[in-house]
């Protein structure tokens, strides 16, 4: 989730079931307006917040960085992530153990930066077919 308003949204849904929600916070990196989440600098208050949610389990961050042929051009957008986890894990007092960064093509470089997730579809289910 990326903003305060979808996690009110998701707390209530959760308080309705009765459960707790596991949630990651998805922090936009690059310029790429196709891609979404809070900006690195709203990505503490928003976590701040979202603490205060007690039906809501925060339990990292997530990014989906640019597009690199090169993909020692993506680890600086990991390295980034890691370490606002480690400022927000910091802030909050609580660990953050989930860092989910990293897809088919650079997945190991997310790894080597410290991903604990990684989505790799592409690399077990080849392409996707293209949609009109």
């Amino acid at each position: 989730m990326d903003s305060l308003t979808v996690a009110q949204k998701l707390h209530a849904a959760a308080a309705e079931e009765g459960k707790r929600l596991p949630i990651l916070i998805e922090v936009h990196l690059g310029d790429e307006a196709t891609k979404h989440g809070v900006h690195e600098k709203d990505a503490l208050p928003l976590a701040e917040a979202v603490a205060a949610l007690h039906r809501l389990e925060l339990l990292g961050l997530m990014t989906i960085p640019p597009y690199f042929d090169d993909t020692e051009q993506v680890r600086p957008y990991f390295r980034r992530l890691r370490e606002l986890r480690e400022a927000i894990s910091h802030a909050l007092g609580s660990p953050l153990p989930v860092l989910s960064m990293g897809m088919s093509h650079d997945f190991e470089v997310a790894i080597e930066e410290g991903a604990t997730e990684i989505r790799i579809g592409t690399a077990l289910f080849g392409g996707r077919a293209a949609h009109d």
